[in-house]
């Protein structure tokens, strides 16, 4: 058994959630080559470290990053801090030879993006689009791979989320720092189109900014101050939408939103090909709709509901319909990131991956600006 140091930096929500399933990975998958060993910890703020150190059992911890970077015990480097450190971070990890999986947006742009890439080109890279790992997906991408739906002709992805729908929420660096939606949300959606779709060839879109000013104040983008509290722009967009092109020739619709109301965490995408449809929406990560051309003109849809003959469901719930959640999502995640380490071989979705996307957010965006149809070119 592999012994396999992990390194968290960043001890907010995502890196709790990476943390835990560091440690459900010995219970759950028992024909694993490989121990997730939870070493080093850092944060900046003082109360998390310990907090890392004493409920999760890290065995230091520390609010200099490079203490994690720079630990020779340590072989996978977990970045979960906020977008705008994260280039600075993945190149001094990959420099001491860590492997490095990060959550998106790896960088705070696509150049940074593709700086990121170029330099962890000799490790073992991955990015955090944890929805490919949803069970209903994975048998979504199998049988489009199978021509089950047959040849593509439409696709809609959407990510729709409520976070900053209040205009009291409070400008947490989400709102500051980068871009906005485009990098935050709309990136898992494109991420799953490139996985299930493939390759995107052109695109039209647009941006906007619908809440401008928000309340000054520390917490998260959860966060909320009061009417009479000193206010602060926001930087980058609340909202992004496109049409596009794949190079299939299938045609395609996105659109992400964090201001939009409704919506709670509607993560979703509808595909269509000439003998079948399917779609997913992560509110219902359990159901999967599935359409198949048959003679029976009302056919309709057949609600596909997920279950243990769905790889790595059972290993968190028996039978069908029992469901699963988000953060056993992650926990699927970080063991196949983990296992693709421990054999040495390349992972997917990788700072690759990211590079891919990127591209097409920089066709979004000049887009933006020109509104015009924009070639999306290799960066």
């Amino acid at each position: 058994m592999r012994r396999l140091g992990i390194g968290l930096i960043g001890f907010g929500w995502l890196g709790q959630a990476h943390s835990r399933s560091m440690l459900r990975i010995r219970t759950l998958f028992g024909e694993r080559e490989f121990d997730p060993v939870l070493v080093a910890c850092s944060d900046a703020v003082p109360a998390k470290v310990e907090e890392a150190v004493r409920d999760f059992g890290y065995a230091r911890g520390a609010t200099d990053w490079h203490e994690v970077v720079d630990a020779p015990d340590v072989d996978v480097v977990v970045i979960a801090a906020p977008n705008a450190l994260h280039l600075e971070m993945i190149e001094a990890a990959a420099a001491a030879g860590k492997h490095v999986f990060c959550e998106k947006p790896v960088g705070a742009s696509p150049e940074e993006t593709v700086r990121a890439h170029s330099a962890a080109r000799d490790v073992i890279t991955g990015v955090g689009y944890n929805y490919r790992w949803a069970p209903l997906i994975r048998y979504a991408a199998g049988l489009i791979r199978d021509g089950e739906l047959g040849e593509l002709t439409n696709y809609r992805g959407r990510f729709f989320s409520m976070y900053g729908s209040d205009p009291l929420g409070v400008l947490s660096w989400r709102f500051q720092e980068g871009l906005g939606v485009t990098s935050d949300l709309l990136s898992h959606a494109v991420d799953l189109a490139h996985m299930l779709a493939g390759p995107i060839a052109r695109v039209v879109g647009t941006t906007a900014t619908f809440i401008p000013e928000r309340p000054l104040g520390n917490g998260s983008h959860y966060g909320r101050g009061r009417p009479g509290d000193p206010r602060g722009p926001v930087v980058n967009e609340d909202y992004a939408a496109m049409l596009v092109e794949f190079e299939n020739g299938a045609r395609g619709s996105f659109e992400a939103s964090r201001t939009m109301i409704g919506p709670e965490s509607q993560m979703a995408f509808d595909v269509h090909g000439t003998r079948g449809a399917l779609g997913w929406n992560l509110e219902r990560l359990n159901e999967l709709q599935l359409y198949r051309v048959t003679d029976d003109p009302g056919s309709g849809y057949t609600t596909v509901f997920g279950g243990e003959r769905f790889p790595h469901h059972g290993r968190f719930a028996p039978g069908s319909a029992n469901g699963i959640g988000y953060e056993d999502l992650v926990t699927i995640e970080d063991y196949e990131f983990c296992a693709s380490v421990a054999s040495g071989r390349p992972h997917t979705p990788s700072f690759a991956d990211a590079v891919r996307w990127v591209a097409v957010q920089s066709a979004l965006l000049q887009s933006a600006r020109t509104g015009r149809w924009e070639e999306v070119a290799p960066l």
